[in-house]
């Protein structure tokens, strides 16, 4: 009696090669991560006005969240070909240093986006009604 594995589904492969394409460009995008990161920073350093902050930390909220996204698609690319089908192959993948480090980068940026839109991007004030 033989026993044969199942090969992993044809969507799988396509959402790997798909997320091996997106991981490609994490380098460059981190890089504006931390240029839009340094001139949130200026601004802040030289008391700029409201609006100019928080187009800057829209600006960088947009850089971080594109950067989490191929961060997230070198994460299920490293994890391999098989984590897409199985959750327990991902559990392990995870386990492996460069899962590790991946997994460890994906939720630094989480963090940071977290916080920039917490405390990063000033809140425009709204009109306060009229008391009837």
């Amino acid at each position: 009696m033989a026993f044969f594995r199942p090969r992993v589904s044809r969507e799988a492969e396509v959402r790997f090669h798909a997320d091996l394409e997106i991981s490609k460009s994490f380098p460059d995008l981190i890089a504006k991560a931390r240029q839009a990161e340094a001139v949130v920073h200026d601004l802040n350093e030289a008391d700029a006005p409201e609006m100019e902050l928080r187009a800057a930390g829209l600006l960088f909220d947009k850089a971080l969240t594109d950067a989490l996204r191929a961060a997230e698609a070198g994460q299920r690319s490293t994890f391999g070909v098989k984590s897409y089908d199985d959750r327990i192959v991902r559990r392990k993948a995870k386990a492996t240093p460069e899962g590790a480090r991946w997994t460890a980068e994906v939720d630094k940026l989480r963090t940071l986006r977290e916080d920039n839109r917490l405390n990063g991007i000033p809140r425009l004030p709204r009109p306060v009604p009229a008391a009837r």
